[in-house]
């Protein structure tokens, strides 16, 4: 399977530090836990979940955001744990799933609970990590196959935005701030995330970038969400606001990884 990979994968930038020593108990395949942030998501919820959990992962958590609707039921009905976060912000839901999750849990996946990114592509991105090749890999929805209108302009233009700064300032070639990922618990540990809203994606890419950890990217392409409302506008003001944001968050955390580290020094 890892031949078949090879093709797929692309290095995101030059490493040569050794992939820290935790590995599964001998004999035992890794745990797998998956992250959905969600709010107000019953249409796709229950689908989302199903297709999760053919995937060999061991366990899905949801973190409901304060979902008005039947999101955390039809969650649980698919086989799901739910936890309820009740102050908004991304971040803030993505760390209390990490919070969640079981204690011998060896690897993370993250992704969204409204269907657009493609399942099937969880065990692409945890493979790597289980073969050592990697600490942490990246879903990107702006390669492989999209489906029409899946990806809104500003989305676009967040990514574009996102893969020209990470490139200059830390030479990664991440295409896209999707938030489609799998990483290893320990190095999440490491990595000292803080961002509470949508700048957690973009701070988790950086923070792989500055500690220079192994790290790979696939393409997933994107689908288009299965029911609901997108909770970003499509409009062209809001892309320009998106890559604002995205640009005033990427400088202020460049500042503050400056000052915890040296430029390539990794975090032990």
């Amino acid at each position: 399977m890892l031949r078949q990979l090879r093709t797929a994968l692309e290095p995101v930038n030059e490493v040569t530090h050794e992939i820290g020593e935790k590995r599964p108990a001998s004999g035992r395949p890794p745990i797998v836990s998956a992250i959905i942030p969600c709010l107000d998501e019953e249409a796709a919820i229950g689908r989302v979940v199903t297709e999760v959990l053919a995937q060999n992962v061991s366990e899905v958590v949801i973190v409901d955001g304060g979902s008005r609707d039947r999101t955390a039921e039809r969650a649980e009905a698919a086989g799901a744990r739910v936890v309820v976060e009740p102050r908004r912000g991304y971040g803030r839901a993505v760390q209390a799933g990490i919070a969640a999750v079981r204690n011998d849990a060896d690897i993370l996946v993250f992704l969204d609970g409204d269907g657009s990114d493609p399942a099937e592509f969880i065990s692409k991105l945890v493979s790597p990590i289980v073969a050592g090749q990697a600490v942490f890999v990246l879903g990107s929805r702006v390669r492989g196959s999209r489906e029409p209108g899946s990806l809104t302009p500003q989305q676009l233009l967040a990514a574009h935005v996102g893969r020209l700064l990470l490139r200059l300032v830390y030479g990664a070639s991440f295409t896209d701030l999707s938030p489609f990922r799998a990483i290893r618990r320990d190095e999440l540990r490491r990595l000292g995330m803080k961002e509470e809203t949508y700048g957690w994606n973009l701070e988790m890419l950086m923070r792989v970038a500055a500690a220079r950890l192994p790290a790979l990217e696939i393409a997933v392409g994107q689908r288009r969400r299965i029911g609901g409302v997108s909770k970003v506008s499509g409009n062209l003001i809001a892309g320009i606001k998106a890559a604002w944001s995205i640009s005033t968050t990427f400088v202020r955390l460049a500042i503050e990884l400056r000052h915890q580290r040296g430029p390539g020094e990794r975090r032990g």
